[in-house]
């Protein structure tokens, strides 16, 4: 029995110590392996084709403004609101201007009416404009509801400078494919006629 107890208590041998270290390594590199797994392809997933890609950039094509193919005319009007009505805007260039008392009337200062074209000839896209100078803003906002009277807009808006609403705009349609849209400026009032699909891009193109 004395021998017998003497064995069970002798020290373990180096070879299982070594076995137990290695069994130890073992698992931690399991377990390494399975956290590193776990990060690439699970969360934050950076062995993933998709989230290795680049993302693909985003392309804004912007559709560049038509430009005029004609001269526009000389003006025939001096005076300096006359001087800053463009013009050209959009594809079409000014083809005459003058004075006009349509809106004398109605308290404007001074007013003009603008034919602006994409061409010569009875076949051009021709558009009208009107323009007129009042002495207040006040003024100028009665003359431009007036103008519009009882028509049903079938778009209308606030006219903004900078963020600040410096007015309002309402296009009505008309005969044949027509449109007019009417638009206050501060004390300018503008009036543009002609086809419904270019009136509006008029208005919002035009540097009035």
């Amino acid at each position: 029995m004395g021998a017998t107890d003497r064995r069970h208590r002798r020290p373990t041998s180096r070879q299982v110590y070594r076995r137990r270290r290695l069994v130890v390594l073992v698992g931690l590199l399991l377990v390494v392996a399975l956290l590193v797994a776990l990060l690439a392809f699970v969360w934050p997933g950076f062995a993933r084709s998709d989230a290795s890609a680049d993302p693909a950039p985003t392309v804004t094509v912007t559709e560049e403004s038509p430009t005029p193919t004609l001269e526009p005319a000389e003006r025939t009007s001096t005076t300096a609101f006359a001087r800053a009505l463009p013009a050209t805007v959009l594809g079409l260039a000014l083809r005459s201007d003058a004075a006009t008392d349509a809106w004398t009337p109605a308290g404007a200062l001074e007013a003009y009416e603008l034919v602006y074209a994409d061409a010569e000839g009875e076949g051009a896209t021709t558009v009208t404009v009107v323009a007129g100078q009042w002495p207040t803003d006040a003024e100028a906002e009665v003359a431009a509801t007036d103008l519009v009277g009882d028509a049903t807009p079938t778009v209308e808006g606030d006219v903004t400078v900078e963020d600040a609403v410096v007015g309002h705009y309402a296009v009505v349609p008309g005969a044949d494919g027509a449109a007019t849209v009417t638009w206050r400026n501060g004390t300018a009032v503008l009036q543009a006629t002609g086809p419904a699909d270019l009136v509006e891009d008029v208005y919002e193109a035009y540097s009035m």
